[in-house]
């Protein structure tokens, strides 16, 4: 099992950049195997490219290193955090990708404006408070990931999976890391179109709750029908 989810976080990292979501080395995606409570990341500055099987690092959820020669990202903390709060998350991704940091960057959730939003987020992509000068100071990367959590106190992980850090940029997540990524990549176009339709329009009111509604259970809801069984 773990042989295979390394594999499997090597292939959703290359799909990032495959994606278009990253450059350099601006990203990381990760998986657990929630049984044995075993996290796999990429290891930080490691080129896309050139990224196999045993470049992984292997972690626990309380951040030591199980198995791997390289530094595991410096985003680990952050990722090992949000597996602790999101019980049922399998995979995470982050990325600098640009229409999603340009909206993190303007400390600004993303307002659900259409139905292509609404299939995959219910509700705006919600954005967090900026980190304070103490938060930043001791702890940075874990702090990131419990100012995450503080905006779903009130929000459901599962129904929004992904946020967008104030100053920063977007992390996603999923039931496995390719549906980590999917959101991901999925989260940059509603981005870009946010962005387009608000400067066409000047403004314009959120989408109907009804259409809203119907659009994200008609795909997500205990009696969805989109797609095949």
């Amino acid at each position: 099992m773990l042989a295979e989810l390394k594999q499997l976080v090597v292939e959703a990292n290359k799909e990032l950049a495959r994606a278009g979501l990253v450059i350099y080395t601006w990203g990381n995606a990760s998986g657990i195997l929630r049984d044995e409570g075993l996290v796999v990341i990429k290891p930080s500055g490691v080129p896309y490219e050139e990224l196999t099987p045993d470049h992984m690092v292997v972690l626990d959820l309380e951040g030591s290193v199980v198995e791997g020669q390289l530094r595991p990202s410096s985003d680990t903390p952050t990722h090992l955090e949000l597996y602790r709060r999101f019980p049922e998350v399998g995979g995470i991704v982050h990325t600098h990708s640009t229409w999603a940091t340009i909206w993190a960057q303007a400390r600004r959730p993303i307002p659900c404006l259409g139905t292509t939003h609404a299939d995959y987020f219910y509700g705006e992509v919600p954005c967090t408070r900026p980190l304070s000068k103490e938060e930043v100071a001791e702890d940075y990367e874990l702090n990131t990931g419990r100012v995450i959590g503080e905006v779903f106190q009130e929000k459901n992980y599962k129904h929004v999976p992904g946020v967008l850090v104030a100053e920063h940029a977007p992390f996603t997540w999923g039931k496995d890391p390719f549906e980590a990524v999917h959101n991901s990549v999925v989260l940059e176009q509603l981005a870009m179109m946010a962005y387009h339709t608000l400067a066409l329009t000047g403004g314009v009111q959120p989408i109907s709750e009804h259409v809203a509604q119907k659009h994200y259970m008609r795909k997500h809801g205990p009696d969805a029908y989109y797609g095949q069984r």
